[in-house]
């Protein structure tokens, strides 16, 4: 494999930026960011000296230097940016010698006091009000780099949803000390007509519908009581005919068609986690809080079967040390292992049964985080001698049995921040205020970095909220990826009459720009997964101009809508909070990503999940 030039930092600072020549690709600037202060350190034992021949910090002998490749330095200043992309460590999940325990820094943080330094989290700004951000005020700004070339950076933040004990403000749901499903439907039931919004409908919502545009087929408000400060969605999952969202104390399923509740599952505590998908047969694993609380821990897994609502096993999490749940925890589900990752530790359980599939490995590199779907992508840390350098690494898992099938590790110092695709992959890397995405082969090995034209931003999507101590790898949308083409959404432009963006696509073997392909007019797209060949996309609701569903060829052109949502409802469809989208047997669906009001008229009032169809 040709692997990128040397991985020694340029003279004057790791990856410095520095103005790029006319033409080259730039990086879009953004606002500064301030990452919170470092806590002192916990007391971990330093590495021992490093031995001749040894990198230092790395732990383990320093590669020998590699001959020019397709990756050569650019000319001019960007000749001497060494990038995130690291050589191989060697054999394929050789474990490498050395302390372990620096947990990185980033969104996967560290609790004061759990054995971690305290996280850097670039760019972090203080909570905004209960769930942090809609889904044009909250996006994480991420921007990509290539291969030993310009390493784009942008100063743009995440929002951190704030998360409050029991509600203070009024009495919430009966508590209970199992799971208990129900099937009898609750008031929120839609009837079909387009009007089915429970507790009374505001009208007909398809009288205003014109010639070519799709049928509102129910809109649901929201039926729960909800602590002060609301609570975030899980889901939607549609399974079959059910779609199935989880909020607060509850699981539930809706008919498709009509949106009538057909079960609901209240759970004893509050629901902590979820994984992004269901097993192919329709069962989940989801986390509840072991009690109601603010000192409750997300330490219990209930197996739940989406088809009927009904409750399978519950166990909790295996504990492995005393400050184990001290992070939150993120689920991910690969065939039949569900995994439970959180910071230093990890487990794996048979999603059908709860059997103990695997737990935490040995050596110095600890998974902290999953990403599932058709392989099983663990992201670990490895206990470096640096805090301020920390070594992180990838690796494909055998869904049975844990062991390695591959293992990657970028360059010291970049963290491994999101999964947008785990077949091909395609992984977001960052590093104080920079950014880069990159694709590795099925070995492994490196395949190419994203190099972005100048000019260009981007923002995926990754979810409404997440606490600062833990997060899921997977479940971005706003990218997509085939075998060897990744699509990625630009960040609005309102520079116009309107927003508008584009979607970009690259080449996974050469990582560089192939096409761009505009949005309608006066509109913004996201992809949400590769459908039938073609890249599927959202078509955002504008301004007294709906939404819709619409595909793009994998060549580029212009997107050719499947579904297009009506204009008399647009405003409805633009005041979901932090909309999550799902397309599934010609219908779609839009849910909000997080739920609350100020009192409780308005959280009566609050419209929660709506959906079109033919």
């Amino acid at each position: 494999m040709t692997q990128p030039p040397s991985q020694e930092p340029p003279q004057g600072g790791f990856g410095a930026p520095q103005e790029p020549p006319p033409g080259s690709p730039q990086p879009p600037q953004g606002p500064p960011q301030t990452p919170p202060p470092a806590q002192p350190g916990y007391g971990y034992p330093q590495a021992p000296a490093q031995p001749p021949g040894q990198a230092p910090g790395y732990g383990y002998p320093q590669q020998p230097a590699q001959q020019p490749g397709p990756y050569a330095q650019q000319p001019g200043p960007y000749a001497q940016q060494p990038g995130p992309y690291a050589q191989q460590p060697g054999p394929y999940g050789q474990q490498q010698p050395g302390p372990y325990g620096q947990q990185q820094p980033g969104p996967y943080g560290q609790q004061p006091g759990y054995g971690y330094p305290q996280q850097q989290y670039p760019g972090a700004p203080a909570p905004v009000g209960p769930g942090g951000g809609g889904s044009s005020k909250r996006k994480p700004a991420i921007i990509i780099g290539a291969a030993a070339a310009a390493l784009l950076v942008i100063g743009g933040g995440i929002f951190v949803a704030t998360s409050g004990g029991d509600d203070d403000k009024k009495p919430i749901a009966k508590e209970s000390g199992d799971a208990k499903p129900s099937t009898s439907p609750s008031v929120n039931e839609g009837n079909g007509n387009g009007d089915g919004e429970g507790r009374g409908a505001d009208g007909d919502l398809n009288a205003g519908r014109k010639s070519g545009e799709a049928k509102v087929l129910w809109l649901q408000k929201n039926d729960i009581d909800l602590p002060r400060n609301g609570a975030d969605v899980y889901g939607p999952w549609v399974i079959g005919d059910t779609i199935v969202k989880g909020m607060y104390r509850s699981v539930s399923g809706y008919s498709v068609a009509d949106g009538k509740q057909k079960w609901t599952l209240t759970l004893p505590a509050d629901l902590c986690a979820a994984p992004s998908q269901p097993a192919a047969d329709g069962k989940i694993v989801i986390g509840v809080k072991n009690g109601t609380t603010d000192k409750a821990d997300c330490a219990d897994l209930q197996m739940i079967d989406l088809n009927t609502g009904k409750a399978g096993w519950k166990k909790a999490i295996k504990q492995n040390g005393t400050w184990d749940f001290l992070s939150d925890i993120s689920l991910a589900i690969s065939g039949d292992t569900v995994t439970v990752g959180r910071t230093g530790n990890s487990n794996a359980y048979r999603v059908s049964d709860g059997k103990e599939l695997f737990g935490k490995p040995s050596g110095i590199c600890q998974p902290f985080a999953f990403a599932g779907g058709s392989k099983l992508i663990a992201a670990s840390s490895c206990r470096t001698s640096n805090s301020e350098t920390p070594q992180q690494q990838l690796q494909e898992l055998d869904p049975v049995t844990g062991k390695p099938r591959w293992t990657y590790r970028p360059k010291r110092g970049w963290e491994i921040d999101r999964v947008y695709s785990v077949n091909p992959l395609v992984v977001s890397l960052k590093k104080d205020k920079q950014w880069s995405i990159l694709s590795l082969k099925q070995n492994g090995s490196f395949r190419s970095g994203i190099v972005s034209d100048k000019g260009d931003r981007f923002a995926p999507d990754c979810g409404s909220s997440f606490a600062i101590f833990g997060k899921s790898l997977d479940g971005c949308t706003g990218v997509a990826a085939d075998a060897n083409t990744f699509y990625m959404s630009t960040s609005p432009d309102s520079s116009g009459v309107a927003r508008t963006n584009k979607v970009v696509a690259f080449d996974l073997n050469t990582g560089k720009p192939k096409w761009k392909a505009a949005a309608p007019a006066e509109r913004t797209v996201k992809p949400l997964r590769m459908e039938g060949g073609n890249v599927l996309l959202y078509v955002e609701a504008g301004y007294e101009k709906g939404g819709g569903i619409a595909t793009l060829a994998p060549t580029g052109g212009t997107p050719q809508m499947l579904l297009k949502h009506p204009a008399s409802t647009a405003e409805i469809e633009n005041d979901f909070y932090s909309s999550k989208i799902v397309y599934a047997g010609g219908r779609s669906f839009i849910a909000s990503g997080r739920v609350s009001a100020r009192n409780d008229k308005e959280e009566l009032e609050t419209k929660t999940m709506m959906a079109f169809g033919n």
